[in-house]
């Protein structure tokens, strides 16, 4: 075959370090931009970004050539450096959730991440992260998701 396709979508979710409030409000939007950005400079494609003060969610579709730990750090670095421009406490943590989402579902993760307002009146950012976890079937050890 002379061409490859693929067709991969990524619910990545992280949090600023210490899960410390430092995305004001102000300044989500232009950070959401800043992340998307950054993406098509490396061929990802966002379809959602959204989050809270203390984390933040994205749905991207990542080219063939880039394993999702490496996008991961690529947007985490720009958008660190480009925050701490503003706020020299900024950091994300260094770790991250990564889950696959199947094309069927890509409207039902944008609408998820589009009103992270609403579920986080109900749901901790650490509820949500265990929750997603165990919906997705991963294995872990509480006493290390949140180091």
């Amino acid at each position: 075959m002379a061409h490859s396709f693929i067709s991969s979508y990524f619910h990545l979710v992280w949090s600023t370090r210490q899960r410390i409030k430092l995305i004001r409000p102000e300044k989500q939007q232009r950070l959401y931009q800043y992340l998307s950005a950054i993406a098509r400079n490396h061929k990802m494609k966002c379809y959602a970004i959204g989050g809270m003060a203390d984390h933040i969610h994205i749905l991207a579709s990542l080219p063939s050539d880039l394993a999702p730990a490496k996008a991961i750090n690529i947007l985490k670095a720009n958008s660190s450096k480009w925050m701490r421009e503003e706020d020299r406490r900024f950091g994300w943590q260094e770790g991250y959730g990564a889950f696959t989402v199947s094309a069927s579902n890509v409207s039902a993760v944008c609408r998820y991440i589009e009103t992270q307002e609403q579920h986080h009146r109900r749901r901790t950012f650490e509820d949500e992260f265990i929750a997603l976890l165990d919906k997705h079937g991963v294995e872990y050890n509480l006493k290390y998701v949140f180091d």
